[in-house]
């Protein structure tokens, strides 16, 4: 389990290896996604708190990456946080998110980025519930919710 330590150390001093790549030009990325997706994924946007696609959903299944199909957090993980955006306790795998210090907007946050295709999710706080005490404030517009398949895994799309 992943806590506030783990995550500095990462943003510190390297993040995980990632389990592949996926690296396209930034006109192809922006063939690939949509318009709301490519803003939030590859120029770091963030969307409007309470109006996105799942800051209010709690289905069975995985949240993988919009940009690359990778896994990043198992449906189970995601709690009632009253951000306004989707919010995990832990992600799929230690190695499924890159932490980088972002310190815009006069702070000094720590960004969660995909570690297969280095999209942006979200970023990741101390204030979430025990055990680990993280909180993963992730946009809408940066996953998909695939469904549970038979044996009870998501299934990611085929990589862009």
């Amino acid at each position: 389990m992943l806590r506030w330590k783990d995550i500095i150390t990462f943003a510190k001093y390297g993040n995980p290896e990632p389990p592949r790549r996926v690296e396209h030009s930034e006109a192809k990325w922006a063939q690939l996604l949509t318009p709301g997706q490519h803003h939030v994924l590859r120029q770091q946007a963030t969307e409007p708190p309470y109006r996105n696609a799942y800051c209010r959903t709690y289905e069975p299944g995985e949240y993988v990456c919009a940009g690359c199909g990778s896994g990043l957090f198992a449906a189970t993980e995601k709690y009632h946080a009253i951000s306004g955006w989707p919010s995990f306790r832990q992600p799929r795998a230690p190695n499924a998110i890159r932490y980088a210090f972002d310190d815009s907007f006069s702070m000094q946050r720590i960004e969660a980025r995909c570690n297969v295709c280095d999209g942006h999710l979200g970023h990741v706080f101390p204030d979430g519930p025990e055990p680990s005490g993280l909180r993963y404030c992730i946009n809408s517009a940066s996953v998909h919710l695939l469904p549970p398949a038979a044996d009870g895994a998501g299934e990611a799309p085929a990589s862009p």
